[in-house]
């Protein structure tokens, strides 16, 4: 399969559409799901083209993950959560829907279930929680 330039995230790297940027390094670029599954949910994906994790270099993987690692603790403090869950879908057998690899951090709390996927999050509160989680990188 090849790498689709085109693809949403692709776009957000290009500055085609907007993001709510929470982090950014050499490598890898960092904001917030426009439908979040709970409070701070954020992206990371690296900043060369890559599909998913099945044909990413140890090197884009390497900065991803000390990008998610960076931003997993910003939101344990940010969100006064007790737990991280770490999503990455790879080819839409595997549930991935957007061909740029990308991971998921989603701040967990005990008792709370993750929303629903595929609903949109109101951006005011969006933005407001990735501004939380700049500050926690601060």
């Amino acid at each position: 399969m090849r790498y689709d330039t085109d693809n949403i995230f692709a776009k957000i790297l290009r500055g085609d559409i907007p993001a709510f940027k929470v982090y950014e390094d050499a490598e890898t670029f960092a904001f917030m799901d426009i439908m979040p599954r709970s409070p701070g949910h954020c992206l990371v994906i690296p900043k060369t083209p890559c599909r998913n994790l099945l044909d990413a270099s140890p090197e884009q993987l390497g900065a991803c993950m000390r990008t998610v690692n960076l931003l997993a603790k910003a939101a344990m403090t940010a969100f006064g959560a007790q737990g991280i869950t770490l999503q990455q879908f790879s080819e839409a057998a595997g549930g991935q829907e957007v061909f740029h690899l990308h991971f998921h951090i989603l701040a967990r709390h005990e008792g709370r279930s993750l929303g629903p996927a595929g609903v949109m999050g109101d951006m005011a509160e969006i933005k407001a929680n990735g501004e939380k989680l700049v500050a926690a990188l601060a």
